[in-house]
């Protein structure tokens, strides 16, 4: 199964031949330990596609007879943000082998984006319009939040930063399979959703006093809330780490 942007259809085969030679076509962007991205020259744009790594038994036949796969979550989430004037990169394309018992493998493709860092370099940053790409960033989240977008991984390199002019930055969304879809996104929610951007208390600092102006709210209510929630998520990451660390032990005894 697959499907391609419409804008795309003249270059079916080539993306097909890519995506059916991806582990000999290609030049490597990421190797991670579950996915893989590759980019690819098509014409004068680079194609960007993920492939995902073969799911387990259950979400094998999950993703083929009860839910979407990721692949497809993915390119259609992403029209659906564009459609809400969220940036992302332009989908492609997506596509999924499967057999009788479920997915084997998928892939999705867009135009692949060269940004000038992502949220996650904030941290080191020695750069004077740090402040204002923060505050900036920001309101891109309280956008996404007032359309009801709460985007499950919105973690420091899922946002592609991109300097348009002077003080001025656009921002950009990626790895998008976790999303949910509110008519009114609760405060609670919206809280939550910067549990896993930083522990940087001056950078939550920022966020919190921009996002309280935006929505009127009083700033050390957004602050608490804020910061409460990042705490939740370290405590809850270090708990599995240390968790994954016994279990090597035990393996190795």
């Amino acid at each position: 199964m697959y499907k391609i942007n419409s804008q795309f259809k003249k270059d079916q085969n080539q993306i097909l031949k890519f995506i059916n030679n991806f582990s000999s076509l290609g030049t490597v962007f990421i190797q991670g330990n579950r996915n893989a991205i590759k980019l690819f020259e098509l014409g004068n744009i680079t194609l960007n596609i993920k492939s995902f790594k073969s799911p387990n038994l259950i979400n094998k036949v999950v993703y083929k007879y009860f839910r979407k796969s990721k692949a497809q979550r993915s390119f259609e989430y992403a029209q659906m943000l564009l459609e809400n004037n969220i940036k992302t990169p332009a989908p492609v394309a997506f596509f999924e082998n499967s057999n009788l018992v479920g997915i084997k493998d998928s892939y999705y493709a867009s135009e692949h984006l060269n940004c000038d860092f992502t949220f996650r370099s904030l941290d080191d940053m020695q750069n004077p319009e740090r402040d204002e790409i923060i505050k900036q960033f920001t309101q891109f989240t309280f956008s996404m939040h007032q359309k009801g977008i709460e985007f499950l991984d919105h973690s420091p390199g899922n946002t592609l930063i991109k300097k348009v002019a002077d003080n001025k930055y656009d921002f950009y969304l990626v790895d998008l399979n976790r999303m949910r879809f509110h008519k009114d996104m609760p405060f609670e929610v919206r809280m939550k959703n910067f549990a896993r951007i930083t522990n940087d208390i001056e950078i939550v600092k920022v966020i919190a006093n921009e996002y309280a102006i935006l929505a009127q709210l009083n700033e050390s209510v957004v602050f608490n809330a804020v910061w409460n929630n990042i705490n939740l998520f370290q405590e809850h990451f270090l708990r599995k780490k240390r968790i994954k660390k016994r279990l090597k032990f035990w393996k190795k005894d």
